[in-house]
C-alpha cells in the first residue's frame, strides 16, 4: 500500500516536473538549436592553425630572440590581466559597499524620526542606482547584461557570441554591477567580475581597443584565437580569484566549468594570474584597514571566517547533512527550471518591446525587492537580546546604520532586535556573514527564515535574467545558508549537543545550494573552503556537494548550460550523445551538397558563392594528372574577402601558377588575414568590384590550408565529435575510405630530438608504399 502511494507520488512529481518548459514551446531540441544558431549571429573561432604560405613565412622569420619576446609577452599580459581585475574588483567593491553604507546611514537615521520617511528615502535610493545600471547595459552595452558566464563558456568551447569582449561591455559591466548590487537586487557581482577578467584579457590580447583609440602597436602580438583563448582563460580565472579572494579555485574554476581545452603551460599562467590578483586584493584590504575607504568595512571582500565555530562532527550529524544536499539539489533544480521558464517568457514577450520596457521591468522588481526588504522585517515582532553574561563578544542591539548581528529595527524596547532585518535589512556580503556566524544560539527563529527563504528565492527567480549585470553566486549562497541554519537548529534542538554550530549547516546549505544549481563539484568546494578559512569541514563540503550534483542531474542541466542553450549558444559538452556511436561521419552530413572552389577561380564567381552561402570554410579541388579531382586543401572565407579587397592577387589567366617558374613572392602579411576581435571583420557587402575585376581570376594555391583534417565517411560520429571539440575545431572533411597507406606514425617517430639521426633510433615504425 505505501509502496504505491510512493510510485503515485513520483509519478505525479515527474508529470508536473515535464510541464515546466524546458524547451521553446515542445519543439525537438535539435530543430530548436539549429533555429537559433542561424538567427542569432554566433560564430565559430579558428582555433586550427591555417599553415598557408603565409604563416609558414611569418614562421620562418620568427628567431630565438622574437621567440622569448613572445613568451615574455604571454607571462607579462598574464601579469596585467591579474592587476585589471584585480584592480575592477576593488573598485567595485569600494563602490558598492560606500553606496550602501550611505543608503543604510542615511535610512537608519531617517526613521528614528519617521519610518515613512526612511522607506522613502530607501527606495529612491535603491532605485536611483538601479535605473543608472539598466540605462547603461540597454543604451551603451547591451552584451553587458546577465552574468556573462554562458557566453564567456561559449567563448572557450569554440563560439564567438558578438559584442561580449568589447570595450563598452567591459565599461557597462564594471558600472552596471556597481548600480544593480549596489541597489539591493537579490543578484551578485560575482559572475559579472568572471567577465570582466574576460574582457580585461580579450583587450590586452588585440593591444586595446582601436574604436576609442586606446590602443598599442607593440602589444599587437597575438594573432589568432589560439592565443586569444588562453588570455581569456587566463581572466576568467583572475575574476572568480577577484570575486572570492580565492585564487585557487579560480583555477580550478577556468578548468572546471568554463574551459574545453587545457594543457600544463596555460596552467603555470593561470595560476600565476590568480597569485596576482589575490596579491591586489589583500593590498587593497590592508589599505581599507586605516579607515581610508569611507564606508568600506567587514564586507566588501568575501571572506566568511567560521575558523572559531565548529571544530568536530559526530556520526549523527551524517544523516541531516547528507538531507542538506538533498534539499540543495531539488532547490537548485528547481531554480533552473523557474529562472528557464521565467527567462524564456520575458525573452518571448517582453524584452522583444523594446529597451524602455527592460527599463520598467527592471525599474518594477526593484521597487518590489525595497518593499519586501524594508515592509517584512516590520511586521516581525522583536525579540529580546541574548544574555551577555554567555557571550561577552556580543554586542545587541547594533547602532543603526552599522553592520553585524542583532539589528535594532523597528523595536519598542532598547534591548530588542529584529532578526529578520538582520539578513533581510542587510547587504548580501553581511546577512551571509550574520548567517554563517557561529556562537549565536537562537539568534535566528524558524518563522523568519522560512519566510526569508521564500521571498529571497522568488526575488533571485524573477530577478536573474533582468538586463542588468547579475551574478548568482551570492543569492545562491543566500539561499541555501537559509535552509542550512533551519535544519541546523533542528540538529541543536534534537541533538542536545552543545558543540553543534547554526552557522556550519548553513554553510553546507550554500555549497549544497550551489552544487544543485551550477552542479560544480572540485572548484566550487575549493572555493568555499577558501573563503569560510575553514580547512576541517572540507569533508562535508564534499559530501554535501556530491549529493546535491546527483540530485541536480537527475532532473535537468546545470544553470549556466540551460542558459547557453536558451540563449543559442550551441555548446559542445564534454561526452558526445548516445545516438552518435551509432552513427557515421557520412549520416551525419546528411547528404548535403559540398560547395567547394577550383584552384583557380574565377572573381566573380568567387563573389556569387559568397554571396549566395553564408559557410566559414571551402573545400579547394584540383585535377590530378590521372583527370581526377584532388582536395588540395581548405580556404577560409575571410580569407577570401581579404584577397577580394586587396585585389593584388588578381590575374589574367586561369592557369595556375608553377613553382618550377620560380618564387612567387608573398603579397600579404600573416596579419592582414587575422579577423579583430573588436568587430565581425569583413562581409563581401563592404566589397566593391568593377566589372574588369570581375572578369579576373585568382590562385587560391598560395592562401589555403594545405593540411585540414579529415575522416572517412565511416567512422563514427562519436569519434569525430571528440576529435572535433578536443582540438578545438571548425572544420573535417568527410571523405571515402582511402585507397592505400603510405605510413604509420607511432609514439616513438613523435620522440626524435631535432639534432638526432633518426636510422641510429630503432624505431619500430611501420611504412608501405605502392
Amino acid at each position: 500500500m505505501l509502496s504505491n502511494q510512493i510510485q503515485n507520488g513520483i509519478e505525479t512529481a515527474k508529470l508536473v516536473w515535464s510541464r515546466l518548459p524546458s524547451s521553446e514551446e515542445g519543439e525537438p531540441e535539435e530543430v530548436q538549436i539549429r533555429e537559433k544558431i542561424h538567427g542569432s549571429g554566433v560564430e565559430s573561432l579558428d582555433y586550427e592553425i591555417i599553415e598557408n604560405y603565409a604563416y609558414r613565412e611569418d614562421q620562418a622569420l620568427r628567431g630565438k630572440l622574437y621567440t622569448g619576446y613572445y613568451v615574455l609577452v604571454k607571462w607579462l599580459f598574464s601579469l596585467l590581466i591579474g592587476i585589471g581585475t584585480g584592480l575592477s574588483a576593488i573598485f567595485i567593491n569600494l563602490a558598492v559597499e560606500n553606496f550602501a553604507g550611505w543608503k543604510f546611514s542615511a535610512t537608519f537615521s531617517i526613521i528614528q524620526h519617521s519610518y515613512i520617511a526612511g522607506f522613502v528615502v530607501y527606495t529612491v535610493i535603491n532605485l536611483s542606482l538601479v535605473f543608472s545600471s539598466v540605462y547603461i547595459v540597454t543604451q551603451f552595452a547591451p552584451a553587458a547584461a546577465g552574468s556573462g558566464i554562458p557566453e564567456i563558456k561559449g567563448y572557450l568551447n569554440g563560439i564567438d557570441t558578438p559584442g561580449i569582449l568589447l570595450f563598452r561591455t567591459l565599461i557597462g559591466k564594471i558600472f552596471g554591477s556597481i548600480g544593480s548590487v549596489g541597489g539591493g537586487l537579490a543578484l551578485g557581482k560575482e559572475g559579472p567580475l568572471v567577465h570582466i577578467g574576460a574582457c580585461i584579457a580579450s583587450l590586452l590580447g588585440q593591444g586595446g581597443s582601436t574604436k576609442y583609440h586606446l590602443s598599442s602597436r607593440w602589444l599587437q602580438v597575438f594573432k589568432s584565437d589560439r592565443d586569444r583563448r588562453d588570455l581569456v582563460t587566463c581572466g576568467c580565472a583572475a575574476g572568480v580569484a577577484a570575486a572570492f579572494r580565492a585564487p585557487v579555485g579560480g583555477v580550478l574554476f577556468a578548468l572546471e566549468e568554463v574551459t574545453s581545452w587545457w594543457r600544463s603551460q596555460l596552467m603555470w599562467r593561470v595560476f600565476f594570474t590568480s597569485a596576482v590578483v589575490a596579491v591586489v586584493v589583500r593590498s587593497a584590504m590592508g589599505w581599507c584597514k586605516n579607515g581610508n575607504c569611507g564606508h568600506f568595512g567587514s564586507g566588501g571582500f568575501i571572506i566568511w571566517d567560521i575558523s572559531g565555530g565548529q571544530e568536530d562532527y559526530s556520526f549523527q550529524e551524517l544523516l541531516p547533512m547528507a538531507v542538506i544536499g538533498v534539499i540543495g539539489g531539488l532547490l537548485g533544480a528547481l531554480f533552473n527550471q523557474l529562472t528557464l521558464y521565467v527567462t524564456h517568457w520575458r525573452r518571448k514577450y517582453l524584452h522583444k518591446k523594446g529597451n524602455r520596457v527592460k527599463i520598467i521591468e527592471v525599474c518594477l522588481i526593484s521597487l518590489i525587492t525595497s518593499v519586501i526588504s524594508f515592509g517584512l522585517p516590520l511586521l516581525r515582532k522583536c525579540s529580546p537580546c541574548p544574555d551577555s553574561e554567555t557571550n561577552s563578544s556580543i554586542e545587541c542591539p547594533r547602532p543603526p546604520g552599522m553592520y553585524g548581528n542583532y539589528v535594532n529595527f523597528y523595536c519598542p524596547k532598547d534591548k530588542e532586535y529584529n532578526d529578520l532585518a538582520t539578513i533581510f535589512f542587510n547587504t548580501q556580503d553581511d546577512a551571509i556573514r550574520n548567517l554563517f556566524s557561529a556562537k549565536t544560539f537562537h539568534e535566528y527563529s524558524a518563522q523568519s527564515l522560512l519566510t526569508f527563504l521564500f521571498m529571497f528565492y522568488s526575488l533571485a527567480v524573477v530577478t536573474f535574467g533582468t538586463a542588468v549585470p547579475s551574478g548568482q553566486f551570492i543569492p545562491g549562497i543566500m539561499i541555501g545558508s537559509t535552509y542550512g541554519r533551519l535544519v541546523g537548529m533542528f540538529v541543536v534542538n534534537f541533538y542536545k549537543k552543545l558543540n553543534v554550530e547554526e552557522g556550519t549547516y548553513a554553510l553546507l546549505g550554500a555549497a549544497s545550494f550551489l552544487g544543485g544549481s551550477m552542479r560544480m563539484t572540485v572548484s566550487l568546494c575549493v572555493i568555499m573552503v577558501e573563503i569560510t578559512n575553514n580547512l576541517q569541514l572540507l569533508p562535508l563540503i564534499m559530501l554535501v556537494l556530491l549529493i546535491s550534483k546527483a540530485v541536480g542531474d537527475a532532473f535537468n542541466e546545470g544553470l549556466y548550460e540551460e542558459q547557453a542553450r536558451l540563449r543559442g549558444i550551441p555548446l559542445l559538452e564534454s561526452r558526445p550523445k548516445q545516438y552518435m556511436r551509432k552513427m557515421t561521419a557520412k549520416e551525419a552530413c546528411n547528404n548535403q551538397k559540398v560547395v567547394y572552389f577550383p584552384r583557380v577561380v574565377k572573381v566573380a564567381d568567387t563573389v556569387s558563392v559568397l554571396r549566395s552561402n553564408k559557410h566559414n570554410g571551402f573545400p579547394v579541388v584540383d585535377h590530378a594528372r590521372n583527370g581526377e579531382p584532388l582536395v588540395i586543401g581548405l580556404i577560409l572565407r575571410s580569407h577570401l574577402l581579404v584577397l577580394l579587397q586587396s585585389k593584388i592577387d588578381f590575374q589574367h589567366g586561369s592557369l595556375p601558377y608553377d613553382p618550377r617558374d620560380g618564387s612567387k613572392p608573398i603579397t600579404h602579411n600573416f596579419s592582414e588575414f587575422v579577423k579583430p576581435v573588436s568587430s565581425k571583420g569583413l562581409s563581401i557587402e563592404d566589397i566593391h568590384l568593377s566589372q574588369d575585376d570581375l572578369e579576373m581570376y585568382i590562385d587560391l594555391a598560395p592562401f589555403l590550408n594545405p593540411s585540414p583534417y579529415i575522416v572517412p565517411e565511416d567512422m563514427s560520429l562519436a569519434k569525430v565529435y571528440n576529435l572535433f571539440r578536443q582540438l578545438g575545431l571548425r572544420h573535417i572533411f568527410v571523405v571515402p575510405r582511402a585507397s592505400h597507406v603510405i605510413g604509420l606514425i607511432t609514439r616513438k617517430d613523435l620522440l626524435i630530438e631535432k639534432n638526432e639521426d633518426p636510422a641510429v633510433m630503432e624505431l619500430q615504425s611501420t611504412s608501405s608504399s605502392r
